[in-house]
């Protein structure tokens, strides 16, 4: 970078202007008319800060602890497939540049990396691995497998996917496969032989499925996808560690509305019973803080640890961490918060309904 990013923003035009133009398309856009990828963002400048003074907080510290552990920011990375379409690293050093953070990264079950090796790349990274439930229960178990071999701590379950949504910018370039030196490495069963398989979305997949694999695994289970009270609920009551709100970033199904609408009542759809976390809009310090006072426990962010990548390598990615840290810090100090754990409903003004 000649001149480096000061905002999220800048860090999306730096990586627009390195990436092949197909592939920025298929990071940057949604499905449909994009209308839910662009509400996501859109809804947090409608939602106004309420700061309290005089409050004699001291300054402010950003950590937070999540399934048990803490975490030195309320920031994760959220899974997001192919990272070696921005950088010849991808999964590594976006892996890197979380553990030097002190944060989580969720590894795609579409990662260019394998999940071994991204775990080798960065010793002592925080690792979950976002799983979609296949079909082939078989398939399913052998992949969580390695994914608790390779030190992970969490499963993130995408429940929203029944089948692919339909991201006409993909459709309009011919973009459906990756260049042929890449592939989706957690989808090589050794079972048969090695072949890469495909995620299969499955209509017929339900909570049962979700049972079964809590059943045959020790790990955690968060699940991803959530904007209806109702799944929220249904999710306590089948055991989930965590949930996250998310729309798929609009990448799913058009016309939902933005994430950071939907988290209150999935919060307290919850009764207080699970953390949630936020995935979808996140690019300032101030959203970090609006979703922490709605009642997110963290944010997890997708596309600008991309822009970081595409743009400068491990280095684009941290700092892209770091100015959402630093930026949250800010808000934290001028709201009159020591900390996350100080942020509640009152600091924030939502808009009419």
């Amino acid at each position: 970078m000649s001149a480096q990013p000061r905002t999220l923003r800048e860090f999306e035009e730096a990586a627009r202007a390195r990436l092949d133009p197909v592939h920025y398309d298929y990071v940057a856009g949604g499905a449909g008319d994009e209308i839910t990828a662009r509400a996501n963002e859109d809804a947090f400048a409608r939602i106004g800060l309420l700061p309290r003074v005089l409050r004699g907080a001291g300054p402010p510290d950003p950590a937070i602890t999540l399934l048990g552990r803490p975490a030195a920011l309320p920031v994760l990375v959220a899974p997001t497939a192919f990272h070696r379409l921005a950088d010849p690293e991808g999964e590594r050093a976006t892996a890197r540049a979380a553990a030097a953070a002190g944060t989580v990264m969720i590894v795609s079950m579409a990662s260019t990396v394998a999940v071994e090796e991204v775990a080798a790349a960065a010793p002592g990274a925080r690792l979950w691995f976002q799983l979609y439930l296949q079909p082939d229960a078989a398939f399913t178990d052998r992949i969580v497998r390695r994914a608790e071999a390779a030190g992970c701590e969490a499963l993130v379950v995408t429940a929203d996917s029944p089948a692919h949504g339909t991201r006409e910018r993909d459709l309009r370039n011919g973009f459906h496969d990756l260049p042929a030196h890449l592939c989706c490495e957690n989808l090589r069963d050794p079972a048969e032989g090695g072949r890469v398989r495909p995620i299969v979305m499955s209509p017929e997949l339900s909570w049962a499925d979700l049972d079964r694999l809590r059943r045959a695994t020790g790990l955690p289970v968060v699940l991803k996808g959530v904007t209806h009270p109702g799944d929220a609920r249904l999710a306590v009551e089948h055991g989930v560690a965590a949930i996250m709100a998310s729309n798929h970033g609009g990448r799913q199904l058009d016309t939902v509305p933005a994430a950071v609408e939907l988290l209150p009542d999935v919060v307290a759809a919850t009764g207080g019973a699970v953390p949630v976390l936020l995935d979808g809009g996140v690019r300032r310090g101030t959203d970090v803080l609006k979703a922490l006072a709605l009642g997110a426990a963290a944010v997890a962010v997708g596309r600008p640890v991309i822009w970081g990548l595409a743009a400068a390598g491990e280095r684009g990615v941290s700092r892209v961490l770091a100015l959402l840290r630093a930026e949250f810090e800010h808000a934290l100090a001028l709201c009159g918060c020591a900390s996350p754990a100080d942020l509640g409903p009152d600091l924030v003004r939502r808009p009419c309904r």
